[in-house]
């Protein structure tokens, strides 16, 4: 056997790839590429999106599309899993019984399609005899998927919750995920909190934030002039967490003093036609501009011109929201004075008056107050700006955070460390005191 075929190889299992609103899943596997890994990625679907982030064209490895549907592929998905049965006759009937439980408890056929998804995984996207690690990015189905996959093939996982796979999920079904894990990654220590909390037997649960490729970001942009009309600028998902009604708000009661802006709303999702028709009647759609999913080239001469990004970000009732994203990270390297809402983990990157303007979610007059104090002073623009590059580059480095990631892996995955190319400052930093409990 070869030292290139012994390597081990690490199986990151995706809820779809490639996606414009995970361009930091994307720069994660490039930057882990880039270490030494061996990756191999399974995703749950095809996006099919038109347009891609240029880090996708940098990633070599390979990706297996699972079966998105049951019915369409339920030939080949029955005979995979006959054969991955009869390669692994104790560890299906465990998945088997596992898969049973969950059924008899949710009553959802999701629950099958993830053990069907499991046995192709098995069959399509792991060697006979290979040494490999599964981690899942999502807590959701994505580690239902891995989990039963390593409960097939007898294999370590490991997964990354993110916000709405960890805040939505039932808490005791989350658990007992954790608890089956070989570690957790989150990307916010608020995460990390609660997660710990939930773990059934101590699982070690890292908290290590996403990061951006900081060369790809102009911190020495040349600012627009400091004039109206002032570009106001936000990159979203179109989707009620991010309390973009909010900050149309904030924009018309601005409008109503006299402030001439223009604003850029950038990102796809399910609340764009409610967002529009509150901008008619807020009487500020011909100052609003819908760009839709952008790739990051476009998305990154929007920061540009932008005199100030805005998030209105909040928790919904069912528990959803947002983490530290990625959009204000971007933001905050490109030199642009951010607003923003105190909620979940926003502080640990925005905090009020010293990297930016914050306010509780839902106050469209607050916000409206901060973006009116941004907009109006310099000074403060430039201050808070600063402070927001330097914390940036300290706790947000995606090739350090990168590092920090290995080391996670080469040290958890119970294997020798550096068996992953883990590099020479992977085992031992840590980001933002994130091990601690």
């Amino acid at each position: 056997m070869t030292a290139a075929a012994a390597k081990p190889v690490l199986v990151m299992v995706l809820k779809g790839y490639p996606r414009l609103s995970e361009t930091f899943i994307a720069n994660e596997i490039a930057l882990l590429e880039s270490l030494g890994f061996r990756l191999r990625l399974v995703s749950m679907r095809d996006p099919r999106e038109a347009a891609r982030h240029a880090v996708t064209y940098r990633i070599k490895a390979g990706v297996t599309y699972l079966p998105d549907r049951i019915l369409p592929a339920l030939p080949t998905l029955l005979y995979e899993n006959v054969r991955a049965a009869l390669d692994h006759p104790k560890g299906y009937a465990r998945a088997f019984a596992r898969m049973l439980r969950h059924l008899a408890a949710t009553r959802r056929s999701a629950t099958l399609k993830h053990l069907l998804q499991a046995g192709f995984l098995c069959r399509r996207a792991i060697a006979p005899g290979e040494a490999v690690h599964l981690h899942a990015h999502f807590a959701h189905s994505p580690a239902s998927v891995a989990l039963y996959a390593g409960c097939i093939r007898d294999l370590p996982v490991s997964f990354t919750g993110h916000a709405k796979d960890v805040w939505t999920q039932v808490p005791e079904r989350l658990a007992e995920k954790i608890g089956l894990a070989a570690f957790v990654v989150t990307c916010t220590k608020a995460n990390a909190a609660y997660l710990r909390r939930l773990s059934p037997n101590g699982t070690p649960v890292h908290a290590v934030y996403h990061g951006i490729d900081l060369a790809y970001f102009d911190a020495a942009r040349a600012a627009p002039p400091a004039a109206p009309p002032w570009r106001v600028l936000t990159v979203a998902r179109l989707t009620a967490k991010k309390g973009l009604d909010t900050v149309l708000d904030a924009l018309g009661r601005l409008a109503g003093q006299g402030v001439d802006f223009t604003y850029d709303l950038v990102g796809a999702g399910e609340e764009r036609q409610a967002l529009a028709a509150q901008a008619r009647r807020l009487g500020i759609a011909d100052r609003v501009t819908f760009h839709g999913g952008l790739p990051h080239d476009a998305v990154l001469e929007l920061y540009r011109r932008a005199h100030v990004f805005v998030l209105g970000c909040r928790v919904l009732r069912n528990g959803d929201r947002d983490g530290v994203p990625n959009v204000l990270v971007e933001a905050m390297a490109m030199g642009v004075p951010v607003a923003a809402t105190d909620v979940s983990a926003l502080p640990e990157l925005a905090r009020d008056g010293v990297t930016a303007l914050t306010c509780s979610p839902d106050d469209p007059a607050a916000l409206a107050g901060a973006l009116e104090r941004l907009l109006g002073d310099p000074a403060l623009r430039t201050r808070l700006a600063g402070a927001a590059r330097e914390l940036v580059a300290r706790e947000f480095d995606g090739a350090a955070n990168a590092r920090v990631l290995a080391g996670v892996f080469a040290r958890e995955a119970g294997r020798p460390a550096g068996i992953f190319a883990a590099g020479p400052d992977g085992p031992d930093r840590t980001v933002g005191g994130g091990d601690a409990p």
